[in-house]
């Protein structure tokens, strides 16, 4: 099945519908038509054609949204790096990439050597090109790395039909709107921000850009710009709720996504009484952002959800036989948002799928309902004495404590048990460090569960990709 460039659609259905909003500028289905079409002529000038690789270094910006459909027009792949990384992490994924071309914002240019200016590469170009070839479901559109925390990333490539069926299935989940205004905050670098992208163009809907994560900034795009949908993590929603001081959100706005773990019960609350309606998702960047999301109309905060209309979970043994409800094991995906494979890794593509499921290599369970409940990521599994412990579980419980402003737990060797649960805390301002954190999670957790030991710390250690560094967690539980 082929399908054109969606801002194309657009352009010819709806010209003057606001698509893109960026610093201050905006650009209609119309003039965001034609700047594609100024790239698309400047790559073609460059000779990038069908099966090219584009690495790009860049935070959110608008020239991102230009170079990812010019691209996608020409049957090219982008290849959007984190910019966090430095130049010795950035140096391996580059040649594995082996880009045709290499793009970066003037002010990361130092990390990428050969790399050229971003936001004036295309300036030189007056006309645009008609360009726009359809392409096949099948036809690689990016290739995204995934975190890396345990060796070396892999670059996971996702394709045209990849997008599109995100989309379509979080449409179906998320019902319909005249004209989605989403709040894009997410980076383009990640599955989450490109999904977001695409799924506002398919939908006619508008991409309210910014250049990062700013509280105030979100709330002025919630109350004065008409956004109707975001994406948030449990740290940036608080962030949202603490800078607005829990002022209701106007009817305007419909709903949030959450993602990144399970968001405590007392800001699920806190959000609602604001009139902000959060989704708990599970995604991965291999099934091209969420898999299960909670229904509009029966989230109640206990569960991620159950799949996206037209994917499958199921959940399996050690041996891969399938496990019925409230049984714990191994978390697969099935359905088109599937990525096609890892890029220059076929012995890993090979490992990531059992009978055309995705391994994800976390652990949930499945209830009657069908919803998933998110145990453990599998690496981060602990197994004291024989019971699995899920760092999940015990940080939900910790997290809802009125002092904790987030936390970690892992895994520490212990002579008797194997391994214990080790909490790391970090606290709320004007917070001192609670004593009662043994008989707080005592009362919601059984005794092999409660962490053996609780760490204060300033802030969690985090990656490029903004996922927890628990090998450094466990080394600083294990001198200290």
């Amino acid at each position: 099945m082929k399908g054109s460039c969606p801002v194309r659609e657009g352009a010819s259905r709806w010209p003057d519908t606001e698509a893109l909003t960026f610093a201050g500028r905006s650009w209609t289905y119309r003039t965001l038509d034609a700047e594609i079409g100024r790239w698309v002529a400047a790559l073609q000038a460059r000779g990038i054609g069908a099966g090219d690789r584009v690495a790009l270094l860049s935070s959110n910006h608008a020239s991102c949204v230009f170079l990812f459909f010019a691209l996608g027009r020409l049957g090219a792949l982008l290849a959007p790096l984190n910019a966090r990384l430095t130049a010795a992490e950035l140096a391996p994924l580059i040649e594995d990439i082996s880009p045709r071309l290499t793009l970066a914002l003037s002010s990361l240019k130092e990390r990428l050597p050969g790399a050229e200016p971003l936001e004036t590469w295309a300036e030189s170009v007056r006309e645009p090109s008609p360009t726009c070839e359809p392409l096949e479901d099948s036809a690689p559109r990016v290739v995204l790395f995934t975190s890396g925390t345990t060796g070396r990333p892999k670059g996971a490539v996702l394709t045209e039909g990849n997008f599109r069926a995100s989309a379509r299935c979080s449409a179906a989940n998320l019902g319909a709107h005249p004209a989605p205004r989403w709040l894009g905050t997410l980076p383009l670098f990640h599955v989450g921000g490109l999904a977001m992208l695409t799924r506002c163009a398919y939908d006619g809907g508008c991409l309210l850009l910014h250049d990062r994560f700013d509280a105030t900034a979100v709330n002025r795009a919630i109350d004065a710009e008409g956004a109707t949908h975001a994406s948030f993590v449990a740290t940036t929603l608080e962030r949202v709720l603490e800078d607005r001081q829990d002022r209701p959100l106007p009817e305007s706005f419909r709903l949030a996504l959450i993602g990144g773990g399970p968001v405590p019960t007392p800001l699920l609350e806190r959000a609602r009484a604001a009139r902000l309606l959060a989704l708990q998702t599970y995604g991965l960047t291999e099934a091209c952002s969420q898999v299960t999301t909670e229904r509009p109309s029966e989230a109640d905060g206990r569960t991620a959800g159950p799949p996206l209309p037209g994917l499958s979970v199921r959940i399996v043994g050690p041996e891969g036989e399938v496990l019925g409800t409230g049984r714990e094991g191994d978390i697969e995906v099935h359905g088109p948002t599937v990525m096609a494979g890892y890029l220059n890794r076929p012995e890993a593509t090979r490992e990531a799928f059992r009978d055309g499921w995705l391994r994800t290599r976390d652990v949930g369970m499945l209830d009657e309902r069908g919803r998933l409940t998110v145990l453990s990521r599998r690496t981060d599994l602990i197994l004291r004495g024989g019971e699995n412990l899920y760092p999940m579980e015990i940080e939900t419980v910790i997290a809802a404590h009125p002092a904790v402003q987030e936390v970690a737990v892992v895994g520490v060797a212990d002579a008797r048990w194997g391994e214990v649960p080790v909490a790391f805390v970090a606290l709320r301002a004007g917070h001192a460090f609670p004593a009662d954190l043994d008989g707080w999670c005592r009362r919601s957790l059984a005794g092999f569960k409660v962490p053996a030991r609780f760490l204060a710390i300033d802030a969690l250690p985090r990656n490029a990709m903004g996922k927890v560094e628990r090998t450094v967690l466990r080394q600083r539980a294990t001198n200290g």
